[in-house]
């Protein structure tokens, strides 16, 4: 991390962000799978077929310390995904210097990749903030297991009823205490866990008094 603090969780919708990915091998062909949709450029003198295919564009450069900032124009993020070690540091310091958010797959930037779960309409990211990088895919597999199908269900359910919810209820805190009303309700999960979903919505209008 750059100053040595917590990190703060985000999501970052691409929107046309270019990220520069300095690196042509297997660890900058997951970084540009993690941010798929961003317009990614790959700089690297190397660059796997799977790499280039991922990326807008690729600059086929020999990267160096002394030149890889003059890559790095326009940039909103930067990626240091070589196999040296020194040159991910000097890709990392280059950006942080031009005040780039950067990754480094050797540690040290200020933006760390979580592991992610996703699933339909929800995402869920675990990190370890760098101390330990086994960790979160290991958590991550435990969360997996634990999510079934209902999850979805729920989602589905609470996205369905959201209109009803601003119709006709009057405040946030009114919606949000309906609404968690029919997250807790044991009976609700049941119904979508069987696959009762009619049954499931009907008890969810009851319980948040949408009737």
């Amino acid at each position: 991390m750059s100053d040595g603090g917590r990190m703060v969780p985000v999501f970052l919708a691409p929107a046309g962000r270019r990220i520069v990915v300095f690196g042509g091998g297997a660890v900058a062909l997951r970084k540009c799978k993690h941010f798929e949709g961003f317009r990614i450029e790959v700089v690297a003198e190397e660059v796997l077929p799977e790499v280039a295919e991922a990326a807008e564009a690729v600059v086929r450069s020999t990267v160096t310390a002394g030149n890889a900032g003059l890559f790095m124009d326009g940039a909103d993020m930067v990626i240091a995904a070589t196999s040296s070690k020194e040159l991910n540091g000097a890709i990392r310091d280059a950006a942080m210097k031009r005040g780039i958010l950067v990754n480094s797959a050797h540690g040290g930037g200020d933006v760390l990749i979580p592991s992610t779960l996703r699933r339909g309409g929800f995402t869920v990211a675990v990190s370890s903030e760098g101390s330990a990088p086994a960790f979160p895919p290991y958590v991550a597999a435990q969360i997996d297991g634990f999510l079934d199908g209902s999850y979805e269900k729920m989602l589905g359910l609470l996205v369905e009823l959201r209109p009803a919810v601003m119709e006709q209820i009057g405040t946030q805190p009114e919606r949000a205490e309906a609404l968690e009303r029919i997250i807790k309700d044991p009976e609700i999960w049941r119904m979508l866990r069987s696959g009762d979903d009619e049954g499931a919505l009907y008890a969810a209008k009851k319980k948040g008094g949408l009737e």
